[in-house]
Formats: C-alpha cells, structure tokens, sequence
C-alpha cells in the first residue's frame, strides 16, 4: 500500500488472522458473499489484509487487493471530508446559510416558508432532505419530481436534480430531526460552486489528490478491476441487473441500479453515492482521520466530525448510535449491543461494504464486498466486527 501515509507491516494479535479469515470463508461458503476484501490497522499498522472469493463469477476472476469497487455511501465521508477541508481553510463557514453559494437551492417546508440550510446540517444529515429509495411506491413525492439517488442512469446534471430536489418540500424543519438524505449531494454541489471546479476536480484537489488515493474518483476507466456487483438471492447470488430495483428496507420502493453509471463520464458527479474505489485507499483516509497527524484536518475539526450532531436523536434502525460530520458516531455500546468503544465511528455502502473506526482502541476496519446487502447490513457486518474485537479481547 503505497501511500503519504504509509500504512507499516505489523504482527496481528493471536488469532486475528484467523478469526477474521474463519468469518470470511463462511460467508463465501454459505454463498452470503461473492467475494471480500478485509483490511484491519492498529496503531497505524497493517495487521490483516485479505481479498477473497470472487471479483467476478462468470469469469472466475479472482478478488485481489487492487479490485477497484463502486462507493455508494461510502462517498460521503470522502466528499464530507472535502467540505471540512474547506471549512479549514475558512472558506466554507459550518453554520452558515449555503443559500449565499447555492442561491437557487431553496427548498420550502410543507407550510410554504423557505428552509434554512447549512453545512453542518447537510453533514450530519438533519437538513430535512431525504432519499427517494425510501419512498413506499413510485408515487412518492421525490419520484413524481424525478429526483435521483444519485446511482441511477438519470442523464440529467447536477445542478438539474438540485432543482427537483429543491422543488419538492422538506420533511422536517432543518436542524429538529435526523434522516438519511440527498444532503451530500447537495455538499458536493456547495464544494463545486465554492472552488469553481468539477467535485470529482475538487475532491482530488482536497483529498485523494493529497493522500495518494490514486484509484479513487466519480469515473472508472478500467472494467477488468472492477469488481462485478450481486444480489443476495437463492441458492446464491445473483448480478445485479442494469436498471435493476432492490429494495434496501422493507415497505420501501428501493434503489434503481445502474452498474454502467461508474464508467460513464457525463453522469453527473453524486457526492452522497457516485465514487468508486479501492480498500486500501478507503483505509488511507480513514487512519489520516484517526491519527489526526494534520494531514488534511486540524484537531479540531477532526472532534467535530467525531461529535454527535443530532443532540440526541435517535437514528432509524440504528440504536445507540449518533451522527456526527460524515458517519454515524456510537453514543451508547450497550444500547447498540456492540463491543465497539464509544465514539467509534461507522457506516457503509448499499453496494455491499461496510467499515469502522475505534479511535480507542487505535483501529481502523475496512470490509469491501461485491454482494448486497450482505456486505453493508448483513450477518457478515457483525460476525466480523465481532472476530475482530474477541481476537483483541484475548490480546490484553
């Protein structure tokens, strides 16, 4: 893993290795997953690194370390920490209206007074924003307006789906209730217009540019590194299908897929949704984040995004958790039944990957997969967060 971070070979805690390595394997042979890559450091050293199964099925290509994945929501704490970048160097105030960059972004709440937006709010999610794939049908308000999630083959730009989103009204009054959103697509139109340049310009400007995130963008050019996408099914998986509607949570219409959306240039740039990108770059930014070494963020922004910003309010499905600037923050472990230490940051990606930061105990997990929704919400998620930290208990 080349890197200006550099990530150094360290020796595992016993049975790391093989815990995680048990918990991979069973996945795949159960037929959960496809393929997986798993990358674990401590103290600012790799100690697992692991890829997996299968990048694709049909041709038997095998997951590798350099397996190159589409996001999803694993964008938004990249394009998240871009906007921070820009708060540092005060060019983006956190609590400030964004209509003085965004003017023609003004949503209305149901009773026709505009809606006060700010950064903070589209961080952390309580803008009052909201996805149209958790619309009950196709006649939601945001599917009538033809808004997109930002994975689908919309054909229509940024700066278009802004102006539908903004024509429909807010759920809730900016500030007074949490709810998974569009926010950060919106964040990435804030950073565009604050820069004068493309997001996808701007977020290798900012950040990947910076950490040597060299496979990391809104556009793939290579297919033979992608990693094909599945559908948890029965008997197995299956691909995932162009076009394709999969359901994230019961009693919702669910995401419109577009798999050929990563290799096309003219989509327009989703900051909540639209990059692709390897494990090992993820993992780069993520212990930058932790280690809190200056690179990209002062100290204190870094406590910002750690902080829960929703004053106490609870998340959907998600018990004991907050969220803070870009992920979720973990308020209370034994409410959220986990081992994981309070503060521990966390979150995932619809196309199948989830991972998490331990700042307490000086760890970062990333766990990339091909199989949704396994691989983002799955029993995989926490058989192995819990490998890991059993092994970690057994090391003290």
């Amino acid at each position: 893993m080349n890197s200006t971070l550099p990530l150094y070979r360290g020796v595992p805690p016993a049975n790391l290795s093989a815990r995680i390595q048990s918990v991979v394997q069973q996945a795949l042979d159960d037929e959960r997953l496809v393929g997986a890559v798993v990358l674990l450091a401590r103290d600012g050293e790799l100690i697992h690194q692991q890829a997996a199964g299968l990048a694709d099925r049909n041709s038997m290509r095998p997951m590798t370390l350099e397996t190159v994945f589409r996001l999803a929501s694993v964008s938004k704490p990249i394009v998240s920490t871009a906007a921070l970048v820009l708060v540092a160097q005060g060019r983006l105030g956190l609590d400030e209206d964004i209509n003085h960059w965004l003017p023609a972004f003004r949503p209305r709440l149901p009773d026709g007074r505009p809606g006060r937006i700010t950064a903070r709010q589209l961080l952390s999610h309580t803008a009052g924003l909201g996805y149209r794939f958790f619309e009950a049908d196709a006649n939601g308000p945001y599917a009538q307006a033809g808004v997109s999630d930002g994975m689908d083959t919309s054909g229509i730009s940024l700066e278009e789906n802004l102006r539908r989103l903004a024509s429909v009204p807010l759920l809730y009054e900016p500030g007074t209730t949490w709810g998974y959103s569009l926010a950060t697509d919106v964040l990435g139109a804030l950073v565009e217009r604050i820069l004068g340049i493309s997001l996808d310009e701007a977020v290798h400007q900012l950040v990947t540019g910076p950490l040597g995130m060299v496979d990391t963008g809104f556009v793939a050019c290579d297919p033979q590194r992608m990693a094909t996408v599945y559908v948890n099914d029965t008997p197995r998986p299956h691909q995932l299908a162009e076009g394709e509607m999969v359901s994230v949570f019961e009693g919702t219409v669910g995401i419109a897929y577009s798999p050929a959306r990563i290799f096309d240039a003219s989509a327009f740039h989703s900051g909540g949704a639209g990059m692709a990108g390897t494990a090992g770059d993820f993992l780069r930014l993520l212990e930058t984040l932790r280690q809190g070494c200056g690179k990209l963020l002062p100290v204190e922004l870094i406590e910002q995004m750690s902080c829960d910003q929703t004053s106490g309010l609870e998340l959907s499905d998600a018990p004991g958790f907050g969220f803070g600037l870009g992920f979720s923050v973990l308020r209370d472990p034994q409410l959220a039944d986990s081992p994981e230490s309070e503060g521990t940051w966390r979150w995932g990606g619809a196309y199948g990957h989830s991972w998490f930061v331990d700042r307490a105990q000086r760890l970062s997990v990333v766990a990339f997969t091909n199989t949704l929704y396994e691989g983002m919400s799955g029993r995989f998620v926490t058989e192995l967060r819990d490998a890991v930290y059993g092994a970690l208990e057994v090391s003290r």
